[in-house]
């Protein structure tokens, strides 16, 4: 079957796209500094947990109602969905980061095509009614470059798989085999997370393991730092 999507789901969630995601550990050095995080197994479970306990419930929930919002053209759920994913983020650095990231993604993909509902949602974020994150501009691009939605949420965590494996490569360090290996092992959850993301309910909006703000906050404080976050 051709898939008439395939490139513009590639382009969209190519971990290499220049939005300065690289910059950023999503606490990870905080982890590793502290020895939490030392080998392949525990960079494994760190990938495992901050998909399947934070991700699924904030970013990719948040992505998924960013597409369906899109998909209704709706403006103004777009706008409340952004405010409270910024309520949600408690970390500063974490918070910051998301809106950046997303800023740099909408200034990637506008140059070459412009859309009514997001020329909307910019006039309120300029207007400071509502905040860019990632998250929310990749539902609203994937939505509006006719991608399905269980495929985009593949993406999307595939492309954060991809970021923290890469990291963890670099700050425990890894080999690069052994950070091939962690993605392997993890398709079958990337997979079962993609299917099940979209039927998350709003009052489970949010919910996270503690442990990885409380990283993130840490982060700020560290003697020494390479990432941003």
């Amino acid at each position: 079957m051709h898939a008439s999507f395939l490139g513009a789901l590639l382009h969209l969630s190519d971990p290499t796209l220049p939005i300065g995601g690289y910059t950023h550990s999503n606490g990870l050095e905080t982890y590793v500094q502290e020895g939490v995080v030392h080998n392949t197994a525990t960079a494994k479970t760190f990938v495992t947990q901050m998909l399947q306990q934070n991700i699924r419930y904030n970013d990719a929930a948040f992505m998924s109602r960013a597409y369906q919002a899109t998909e209704q053209q709706d403006v103004r759920r777009l706008q409340h969905l952004s405010l409270e994913c910024t309520a949600l983020k408690s970390p500063m650095e974490i918070r910051q980061a998301s809106i950046k990231l997303g800023l740099r993604l909408i200034k990637i993909f506008r140059r070459q095509q412009s859309f009514e509902i997001v020329e909307r949602f910019e006039q309120l974020v300029k207007e400071k009614e509502a905040d860019p994150h990632y998250c929310m501009a990749f539902g609203m691009y994937a939505r509006l470059l006719n991608i399905p939605l269980q495929e985009a949420l593949f993406a999307f965590y595939y492309n954060a798989a991809v970021g923290m494996i890469t990291n963890s490569v670099k700050l425990v360090p890894l080999g690069q085999l052994e950070g091939q290996d962690i993605l392997f092992q993890i398709q079958p959850l990337l997979k079962a997370l993609s299917e099940t993301t979209a039927d998350i309910p709003d009052e489970m909006l949010g919910l996270c393991a503690v442990a990885f703000d409380i990283r993130c906050m840490r982060h700020e404080r560290l003697y020494s730092r390479l990432y941003m976050s």
